[in-house]
């Protein structure tokens, strides 16, 4: 007779073999976000080096990741409000 408390039907159990797997990989892309965040770091510090507003590129590449008309209605946003306060 199989002991209530132990027992876990074969959805619920594990391979050790597979689990390790996983966390491995989990583990080396870790550690490869790691290393490409510390080579993003190193473009930016060598940009800013040469000279260049590292804020203004991060602006940059952050509005290239979104659609035209995402930014395109933000900007509209932002100038009626500028306009709103006196600051054009």
């Amino acid at each position: 007779m199989q002991d209530e408390d132990n027992y876990q039907p074969d959805s619920y159990k594990v391979s050790a073999a597979e689990l390790r797997q996983f966390i491995e990989r989990i583990e080396r892309l870790e550690q490869e976000k790691k290393d490409i965040a510390e080579q993003i770091k190193e473009v930016y510090a060598e940009a800013k080096g040469r000279g260049y507003d590292t804020k203004a590129m991060r602006s940059v590449i952050s509005l290239r990741k979104r659609d035209k008309d995402d930014i395109a209605e933000q900007e509209a946003v932002i100038a009626m409000y500028k306009e709103a306060l006196g600051m054009t």
